[in-house]
């Protein structure tokens, strides 16, 4: 590792543990995770009122909650994706999120996606250039009873095809 790398690291570190932008939005998440007494076991939820306070997780919110639970960010960046709930940038409006587990893929999640895609024009991952809608897939919502299921805002429903999908979609233009 070079000098200047080791420089970058140190300061990245350090802007971490103090967050220079001031941001108050800092200081109440720090207050959440005494509360939690720093454990590292309670990541996730500190990820939750992260991503309620800021909107969505970027890259320095994720480094400060690293280097304050003291994990490696590589860790904290697994779990902040590996959850469909949690989100790296910022969202629209609205968001719908087709469960792509096996279930729902045997009973037709992919063409619901395939539906949601050509109508908002973006693929999954993206939101719409107004702002309105993001369209995300997830591994599984654990509803595979009532697949395909799709989340609109956080309410799953059940058995969606691409027209009752479309249906609900076409409500939030």
């Amino acid at each position: 590792m070079t000098a200047a790398t080791k420089t970058k690291q140190a300061s990245r570190l350090a802007a971490a543990l103090e967050h220079a932008s001031g941001d108050k939005r800092f200081k109440i998440l720090e207050v959440h995770m005494k509360k939690h007494q720093f454990r590292q076991d309670a990541l996730i939820e500190v990820l939750h009122k992260a991503q309620e306070l800021f909107g969505y997780l970027e890259d320095d919110l994720l480094l400060f909650i690293s280097a304050k639970l003291k994990l490696p960010p590589s860790r904290v960046y697994g779990v902040a994706t590996f959850y469909h709930f949690f989100t790296l940038k910022p969202q629209g409006e609205h968001t719908c999120v087709v469960c792509m587990g096996t279930a729902c893929y045997v009973k037709g999640a992919d063409k619901v996606i395939e539906a949601l895609q050509e109508n908002l024009k973006i693929k999954s991952g993206e939101t719409t250039a107004d702002g309105k809608v993001s369209l995300l897939t997830a591994r599984c919502i654990g509803a595979c009873g009532i697949a395909p299921a799709v989340t609109y805002d956080g309410q799953v429903a059940p058995k969606q095809t691409a027209a009752t999908a479309l249906e609900k979609i076409n409500q939030w233009k």
